[in-house]
């Protein structure tokens, strides 16, 4: 689960250089923490400390790619759009937009839901227009 989207707390992940940098570099295309370590020039450990921070606010993604001798790597893609602060009634405020925000993700998975249930009924009725054409009617009409 996400951490609370508190100005100190964005603040604090986004005042290091390195946070920043790594998503600058996962915005161009999506990158291993090995090679997100040798741009930046700092170790893997580093790296991993400040990935773990910008996924704690949803700010970056991880993806599980497998290359072509099966071992099982991640990469990781910049997920944050847009990042606003204001100062309002003696208080700083933040908007942070992601690229793909949980309601256009909900969005996707219903929609994704209605396909299948759409097949499973389309695959059900026996007038569908997937049926194969060289099957018998056994109805005797």
């Amino acid at each position: 689960m996400s951490k609370e989207w508190e100005p100190e707390n964005v603040f604090d992940v986004l005042g290091s250089e390195i946070a920043r940098q790594i998503l600058a570099l996962a915005s161009l295309r999506p990158l291993s923490a090995n090679k997100l370590a040798e741009h930046c020039d700092v170790s893997e450990p580093t790296i991993y400390r400040r990935i773990h921070a910008l996924q704690e606010y949803d700010m970056l993604d991880e993806q599980m790619e497998i290359d072509d001798d099966g071992h099982h790597y991640k990469r990781f893609r910049t997920n944050l759009k847009e990042a606003r602060f204001r100062v309002e009634d003696g208080q700083f405020g933040i908007d942070i937009q992601l690229k793909k925000d949980y309601t256009d993700k909900f969005t996707d998975f219903w929609n994704d839901l209605e396909k299948g249930a759409e097949d499973v009924s389309n695959d059900a009725n026996p007038d569908s227009r997937h049926r194969d054409s060289s099957s018998s009617d056994l109805s005797g009409g």
